[in-house]
């Protein structure tokens, strides 16, 4: 038996986290893959490093980027975080990170924008000085539902889908 209990969809689905827990996992890490679109509508994904304010994701990239451009032209991204587990043990044996999904509206604040000016502060040294002045921040709003898999689940279960996977709310105290 695996402690498992039916989602909405019947299926099975594993520990149940709450969304204030899935934030704090967030927070703790700060490497995400970023999905978008091109305006050409093709797939791409970056690897990028961000910091949580709030219930917001803030990843600072050059402003003649590739993702700052394609991002802003749709707004729209999928996010995936590894989220590492296993502790010492991760370093002689090969742990796979929990994982965190969802998809969100983004936002590009360009360089030098009040935005940008009154996040400074609050993002804290997450930007280089030499960068303040000249680089743009992606704001990252996630809606809909968290899907995790691993998180808050013992490293035995991870082999099961069932008991290894969550669903919840991304923007409220839902449980996931």
């Amino acid at each position: 038996m695996t402690g498992a209990v039916p989602d909405d969809d019947g299926l099975l689905m594993g520990s149940r986290l709450t969304s204030e827990q899935v934030w704090q996992a967030l927070a703790k890490a700060s490497f995400a893959v970023l999905g978008y679109v091109t305006p050409a509508g093709e797939p791409r994904s970056s690897g990028v490093v961000y910091k949580t304010v709030g219930r917001r994701l803030y990843v600072a990239v050059a402003p003649d980027s590739w993702k700052a451009k394609h991002v802003a032209a749709s707004g729209r991204v999928a996010v995936t975080v590894p989220v590492r587990r296993g502790g010492i043990l991760s370093l002689v044996a090969p742990i796979p990170p929990a994982t965190v999904s969802f998809h969100g509206t983004a936002i590009v604040h360009p360089a030098g924008s009040p935005e940008v000016r009154s996040l400074l502060t609050r993002l804290g040294s997450f930007i280089p000085a030499e960068r303040r002045t000249s680089g743009s921040i992606i704001e990252i709003l996630p809606e809909g539902e968290f899907v995790t898999y691993g998180l808050g689940v013992p490293l035995s279960k991870l082999r099961d889908p069932a008991a290894a996977r969550g669903r919840g709310s991304a923007t409220s105290e839902g449980r996931t």
